[in-house]
């Protein structure tokens, strides 16, 4: 019997019993019922793969660019805070492994790391999540910040204005600490401090006011490239690009913000159509199989992000536990490209994929009924 876990699912398995009651229910759960979280896996599993045979697959790459950077594995790293829950060395472990496995970590405002100190351990590239705040030169000096510590891109957070409701956290009576990139941000007279479970309130300093303007505004007042993070419908993918955004990540905040929406992979075809190629689209939602990240890319996805599996990895075994997560979607997404045909992610296309089954061509007068 293997002595290591096999798949992401064992990993949580065990992670499970190595962290704290109300830091695992606050990474692992999501807004009232959770019923976005339980049927991502279902929908998931709802999209057919159709294998092709004697095709030349002996040499098969997963490289792919984001925004012109070179990354060899179409799995990035989801800006999740306070990797501390998980491992002691937390947000330096993670990138560490990112680096090791030669793809591209967001790093979250609400790391337990520094941005600085983040970036010192890097290998790789890096991006940096922020949101807007009522603080316009609050907005923009996170932002030069990240850029002179060395990140290529910002990663805005736009689905994160309203306070939600994770009844795990309320019986848990989870309060989340100060994060560092907050707390050591200086403006003149004030010295920034945020709860990481508190994204609305009274002391709030996220601006639920902004709009596409603020956006436009942000694109042209800094010098990085402009993520997006937080769409779920087309024509919102299609203003980011139209307001300065380079890149667009589908993103229903892992169903910790807003119950009962879609699951980001339904929406994702949608959100590339209406961005029409003028930015690059980007998934993220439970990720958790080499299929699943294959079956992304098929329907226009340039690459995906992770973000629970990251805390799995890290309370298996710190920086080795990221990167065999790594690994094991590497390996999957390897086997499944071979496969269907594919050697490199480039081939990957929609005619790989179904969701009706080749039962009902069989069957038409059924098919009526559908």
């Amino acid at each position: 019997m293997a002595t290591e876990p096999v798949n992401i699912f064992e990993y949580e398995e065990i992670a499970r019993e190595r962290i704290e009651k109300g830091h695992y229910d606050f990474i692992a759960g999501g807004a009232t019922d959770e019923i976005t979280i339980r049927r991502t896996r279902a929908v998931f599993d709802s999209i057919m793969l159709r294998p092709r045979m004697m095709v030349d697959v002996d040499q098969r790459s997963m490289a792919t660019t984001v925004l012109g950077q070179e990354i060899a594995l179409p799995v990035m790293l989801d800006p999740a805070g306070n990797h501390s829950a998980a491992h002691p060395e937390a947000e330096i472990a993670t990138v560490k492994a990112a680096g090791a496995a030669g793809t591209l970590m967001v790093l979250s405002s609400h790391a337990s790391r520094t941005l600085e100190d983040v970036a010192e351990s890097a290998s790789g590239p890096l991006w940096f999540q922020q949101y807007f705040f009522k603080d316009r030169g609050l907005t923009l000096e996170m932002a030069a910040r990240a850029e002179e510590a060395g990140y290529s891109a910002i990663c805005m957070t736009l689905d994160a204005k309203i306070k939600p409701k994770r009844e795990r956290n309320i019986r848990n009576d989870y309060v989340g600490g100060d994060s560092p990139n907050y707390a050591q941000l200086d403006l003149g007279t004030h010295t920034w401090k945020f709860a990481a479970d508190a994204p609305a309130g009274p002391s709030d300093i996220r601006d639920v006011a902004s709009t596409w303007d603020d956006l436009d505004w942000f694109a042209s007042n800094i010098r990085l490239p402009v993520v997006v993070k937080g769409i779920m419908a087309g024509e919102d993918g299609r203003l980011s690009a139209e307001n300065g955004a380079k890149g667009v990540i589908v993103s229903n905040h892992g169903g910790r913000y807003l119950d009962t929406t879609p699951a980001t992979i339904e929406v994702l075809p949608e959100v590339v159509r209406a961005v029409d190629g003028n930015a690059e689209v980007y998934l993220d939602g439970g990720i958790r199989r080499g299929t699943d990240v294959f079956k992304a890319l098929a329907l226009g996805a340039r690459s995906v992000l992770m973000g629970r599996p990251l805390f799995w990895g890290l309370a298996v075994d710190g920086e080795a536990g990221v990167r065999a997560v790594l690994d094991l979607l590497r390996d999957e997404l390897d086997a499944t490209m071979g496969m269907c045909g594919c050697s490199d992610v480039e081939s990957i296309s929609s005619a790989m994929i179904d969701t009706v089954s080749p039962l009902l061509a069989a069957f038409p007068t059924a098919a009526e009924f559908r």
